[in-house]
């Protein structure tokens, strides 16, 4: 486990107030934010109980499944990989994964996989979740899939099938299962070998919250070809250890806040700890705006990058990066000004969100303490 000193400082203070507050008010029940600053953890908080109100105690080792947050791990991976010259973003799947080829899909790209305009939104037909788990058969079933639109004119999300369109390649060239890339790329560098995780062994799974369902459900959502029945509710899903042992990289990451945090504090300038996981240059071609089709800035439904969704005042390349996850986690950075928060939570979409007010206290903190 990646243990650290406890932070000082106002942020500290001011979110470490704001997790007990909506703790010990019901909003939330466990949850813990981390924010590194230039490469030092500047924020390090977290309140509330891991499965029931009064149960087990959250602290900053505890591990929460954070869903589409993993995607902006999968996708530093690959970027990791990719600047290496082991991956190339232009180059079709097919060439390395040739049943992939079928249905006309010769022509999708890794950079089409990465940014969601690969024209596979939707799940292949499965039967039961163990499907889901099972990497081999999820593969055979995305490479028979027919594309919806050709590849590049149109952009949705991804939510799941993205696990496969994007860590097959990588599996496939690299040699490596992808869980196991992750590890030694990102994990393993970082100190986080027992903080990161896609597919967790048993031996850590007692340091897992345990998710809990929405508070206020709306009506049951019509049925979504990109996230089908079988796979919902979503936290009933990530709380069965199977899928927790499992390796689907868009939607079954389990982590820290301090973990997710210091992902994207290794992803800026100066890295984190003398780790800095990807140069400059390849930074700014996965942080470079997708415009399928040339669909106007302003007509974008999503702005988004090679694996990273994209905010901030740049319009070519962003100054903010990274991915939310279904329930409110959430991992980000600010490159502008070497800003990286994590934000990890086990009640799913809370009535206030979380997020929300750590941007408004770091915002309104201004720059931070660091190095």
């Amino acid at each position: 486990m990646l243990r650290v000193s406890s932070a000082t400082g106002q942020a500290q203070q001011r979110i470490a107030q704001l997790l007990t507050e909506l703790t010990a008010s019901g909003n939330d029940l466990g949850v813990q934010v981390a924010v590194y600053q230039r490469g030092e953890l500047v924020v390090d908080a977290w309140a509330g109980s891991m499965d029931v109100p009064g149960g087990r105690q959250v602290d900053g080792d505890t591990l929460f499944p954070v869903f589409s947050t993993g995607k902006g791990v999968a996708a530093t991976a690959v970027h990791v990989l990719a600047q290496r010259g082991v991956l190339s973003y232009d180059a079709p799947l097919a060439h390395c994964w040739p049943e992939f080829a079928v249905h006309g899909k010769g022509g999708i790209t890794l950079r089409h996989a990465l940014n969601h305009t690969a024209g596979l939104p939707d799940m292949p037909p499965c039967q039961h979740m163990t499907d889901v788990c099972d990497w081999d058969l999820m593969c055979r079933r995305v490479a028979a899939l027919l594309p919806l639109w050709p590849a590049g004119e149109q952009m949705r999300y991804h939510a799941i099938t993205f696990s496969w369109l994007v860590g097959e390649p990588a599996r496939r060239i690299d040699g490596r299962p992808f869980a196991r890339i992750v590890d030694e790329e990102i994990a393993r560098p970082l100190g986080l070998e027992r903080d990161l995780f896609f597919g967790i062994t048993d031996d850590l799974r007692h340091r897992i919250a345990t998710l809990q369902p929405l508070k206020n459900p709306a009506l049951p959502a019509v049925e979504d070809p990109a996230i089908p029945h079988i796979v919902r509710p979503l936290e009933d899903l990530m709380n069965q250890p199977a899928v927790q042992r499992a390796c689907i990289p868009a939607s079954n990451a389990i982590a820290s806040a301090r973990a997710i945090a210091r992902h994207y504090a290794a992803l800026l300038d100066g890295g984190v700890d003398g780790v800095q996981l990807l140069t400059p240059d390849t930074l700014r071609a996965a942080t470079t705006l997708t415009q399928p089709g040339g669909v106007p800035l302003e007509q974008l439904s999503a702005r988004r990058g090679l694996g990273y969704n994209l905010s901030g005042p740049d319009h070519a390349v962003a100054s903010v990066f990274g991915h939310g996850g279904y329930g409110g986690s959430t991992g980000y950075a600010d490159a502008r000004r070497r800003l990286a928060v994590g934000v990890t939570k086990n009640v799913m979409d809370a009535p206030r969100s979380v997020v929300e007010e750590v941007k408004a206290i770091l915002a309104g903190l201004g720059d931070l303490p660091g190095r």
